[in-house]
């Protein structure tokens, strides 16, 4: 049976990405800051093929402490999603933000992400399929940023945009040394998706949102890595430009 690792799940798109392994047939790992918000999750899927794991990826030790709860349960771990992610509270005014907000913000989006994947590089690399997905933004991409036809355009900020995008150069960089390897390790944009992050004026569903990221999760040895996939920027390749 396959095993997967799904951050910040215990709700909204992390909770459905759950779902949508659990159908696939796989076993997860439902991680969540909160133990008992993420039990509570578990109870709710009545499933004998998920557990959940208490981790806060901005905090070092609690991210290791995870490693070694899982380390006990499995020898390997088929897919990774980084999914766990703070926005730091809109407007972010470039000229007037609090630096100890961006801090936070790259503190869980980017640095967090990092340190999760390289504690369970080991486990992963004991898969035949080893998949990562980090869950990013259309806001990350620099390209689209700079174009005034762009639909979020004027939709800018110093710190969220700013930490998707450091984590999209991240994954450039670790696709690129892992490419010689089965690891298949991309950046997906789930789309402006009604939730609890953006006050629910998304306009996206969280089911479709969680199935773009399932896709490159369980994607076979034919797909592609080191791609920055975003339906709702381009729906028709599914590729955002960086």
């Amino acid at each position: 049976m396959k095993t997967a690792l799904v951050t910040g799940a215990n709700k909204s798109i992390g909770f459905e990405i759950v779902k949508q392994l659990l159908d696939l047939g796989y076993y997860v790992f439902l991680g969540s800051r909160d133990l008992e918000k993420g039990a509570e999750a578990v109870a709710r899927l009545k499933s004998d093929k998920v557990e959940v794991i208490q981790i806060d990826v901005s905090d070092a030790a609690s991210v290791m402490a995870a490693r070694t709860v899982i380390g006990q349960k499995t020898d390997s771990l088929d897919a990774l999603v980084n999914n766990a992610g703070v926005s730091g509270g809109f407007p972010q005014s470039p000229t007037t933000l609090d630096t100890e907000v961006i801090r936070n913000v790259f503190e869980t989006n980017f640095f967090g992400t990092i340190n999760v994947t390289m504690a369970f590089l080991d486990l992963l690399k004991k898969s035949d399929a080893p998949r990562i997905v980090n869950v990013t933004s259309g806001l990350a991409s620099l390209t689209l940023h700079n174009d005034p036809s762009w639909k979020y355009y004027n939709f800018k900020g110093g710190a969220y945009g700013p930490s998707k995008t450091a984590l999209n150069a991240y994954t450039i960089a670790l696709a690129f040394e892992l490419k010689d390897s089965p690891f298949k390790i991309n950046v997906v944009d789930p789309g402006f998706t009604a939730t609890d992050f953006n006050n629910y004026r998304g306009t996206g569903s969280v089911p479709a949102a969680a199935a773009r990221i399932v896709k490159y999760a369980t994607v076979d040895e034919n797909g592609l890595s080191g791609q920055y996939f975003s339906d709702d920027n381009n729906p028709e390749a599914g590729v955002s430009p960086w």
